[in-house]
């Protein structure tokens, strides 16, 4: 009977030749079927990507790539100008929004299979690591909408694949490579230092030590550098609002934050592959012939340990569990020679794809993610893509009631910056004012001129808000079927600002999540 030892490679580094050095080259690259694995992919994220409705944050990237700049308070540019670009050309729906993450998605599986291939795997490893990184909950989720995490993941993979290739093959021009893959990541999301970081720790500590002392690595640093030095001079000029952001996503480190680190970890590619990631990291520290790659299990122990004692979200390591993903998928294609593994294998795959899907895809209908649903307490994710047209409605049913000399002085305002991003897609439909947020970087975007005197404002603290306000009272709640974080928050009229709104703004704008 088979054990963890047998799966991963049990065998002892010390009669390795050339320091466990893998001497055998790659097999060519089977194209068809790989790419037959991403297209398929594609083409069911396509299929399901107008389903249900927008992402809260898609509402917010729609509205700032018609204000882009270098960078955003929470975000690098390249998010609000992929959404700028996508409705130029596909049109202002929610399925123009995630034709690229759905490419990006394909482009994750393609990749991910080329690091299996680099790590010696034959090709029915190479497809096997296709159809489970295809089938995984952190390429389903990345690929399905508009979202930093959709380059950020790719980003992670391909310059992973880059460093295991430099490794294999001692080709330093790599470098420049990674430096280029690196610096565009810059631009989507800045969470791909702590991959850098990671990886310049685990080569210092488990080598090869030489790729750090190759003068090709300056090179590619300098590459990273002038693609990233717009948002990154953006952030310095603007005080570095990155660093609020980040330490608003962490939590106090604790039992508690390490536990949700396990157990995201477990959901991140999914439960019945979690087994398949964890061989594959066995794996690389103890088989001889992986042993140049150790610097890989070192970085991910390394950013661990870093997001437990930060308190931060176990998502960030996605990228390296999916490179996990590939090593483990090595060693079981060589265990599943016998026709029963081949299926058990199979059925693990199959059996993820649909646990995965289930959780970040729009396959069943919204009621399943429903309070009385049989996914009701794991669909945020879903239920979030809904309810932003009825709320706007609601909105726009308090504005009309409104005498017409209070509409003429009225504008609208949302707490967070998916209530605003709604109404700026659904009101004009319905003939409602501008709206405005202080929440984050839509507070950048513009803000009421001193003549609007009314105020329709969702979401917001009562009691604080009413305070900058001569009056304040309520007009109805928003309803709604399902659970969505704003069922039952108030609608409020406020009229006569207490200061003109140049004086009032800095005093609604505020840095978070929600």
């Amino acid at each position: 009977m088979s054990t963890l030892s047998d799966l991963s490679g049990l065998e002892s580094d010390s009669g390795a030749p050339g320091g466990g050095r893998d001497q055998r080259s790659p097999e060519p690259v089977r194209w068809l079927p790989l790419l037959s694995v991403c297209a398929v992919l594609v083409a069911v994220l396509l299929l399901l990507a107008g389903r249900y409705g927008y992402y809260m944050d898609e509402l917010y990237f729609r509205v700032s790539g018609d204000h882009l700049d270098w960078g955003y308070a929470d975000q690098p540019p390249l998010v609000a100008l992929l959404a700028k670009v996508q409705i130029a050309v596909f049109g202002d729906s929610v399925f123009a929004l995630r034709v690229v993450p759905a490419l990006l998605a394909g482009t994750t599986v393609l990749v991910t299979a080329l690091i299996s291939r680099e790590l010696g795997g034959s090709h029915r490893a190479q497809l096997l690591t296709a159809a489970a990184t295809a089938g995984s909950l952190a390429s389903l989720a990345a690929g399905h909408v508009l979202h930093p995490t959709a380059v950020d993941h790719v980003v992670w993979l391909t310059a992973c694949w880059l460093v295991i290739r430099m490794i294999r093959t001692s080709d330093t021009r790599l470098w420049l490579g990674v430096g280029a893959v690196v610096g565009v990541g810059l631009l989507a999301k800045y969470l791909v230092l702590l991959l850098v970081l990671g990886l310049a720790a685990g080569l210092l500590v488990a080598g090869p030590r030489a790729l750090l002392r190759d003068w090709r690595l300056l090179a590619g640093v300098g590459v990273g550098v002038v693609l990233a030095a717009p948002t990154l001079l953006w952030q310095a000029v603007n005080g570095w609002p990155q660093f609020g952001m980040a330490s608003e996503l962490s939590s106090p480190f604790g039992v508690e934050s390490v536990v949700n680190l396990v157990i995201s970890s477990v959901l991140m590619i999914g439960p019945l592959l979690t087994p398949v990631w964890v061989i594959g990291l066995v794996a690389l520290f103890r088989r001889p012939q992986w042993r140049q790659y150790r610097a890989f299990g070192v970085a991910y122990l390394l950013i661990f340990a870093l997001l437990a004692v930060l308190g931060a979200q176990a998502r960030y390591t996605e990228g390296l569990l999916t490179v996990f993903l590939a090593m483990g998928c090595v060693v079981a294609a060589e265990w599943a020679s016998k026709l029963s593994r081949s299926a058990l294998l199979g059925t693990a795959v199959v059996g993820n794809t649909v646990i995965a899907a289930l959780l970040a895809l729009p396959v069943l209908p919204i009621g399943a993610y429903g309070e009385d649903g049989p996914l009701g307490g794991f669909g945020e994710p879903q239920v979030g893509q809904t309810g932003w047209q009825e709320l706007t409605t609601q909105i726009g049913a308090v504005y009309h009631a409104l005498p017409a000399q209070d509409q003429a002085r009225a504008v609208i305002y949302g707490d967070n910056y998916a209530q605003a991003g709604a109404v700026d897609r659904y009101g004009p439909e319905i003939g409602l004012p501008a709206v405005y947020s202080g929440h984050n970087s839509y507070a950048d975007f513009a803000r009421p001129a001193d003549d609007k005197t009314v105020v329709i404002a969702f979401g917001v603290d009562r009691a604080r808000f009413s305070a900058l306000f001569g009056q304040c009272e309520a007009r109805g709640k928003f309803t709604f079927e399902l659970p969505v974080l704003d069922r039952d928050k108030e609608i409020l009229v406020c009229r006569d600002p207490v200061q003109p709104w140049s004086q009032l703004w800095p005093r609604l704008r505020w840095l978070g999540t929600f």
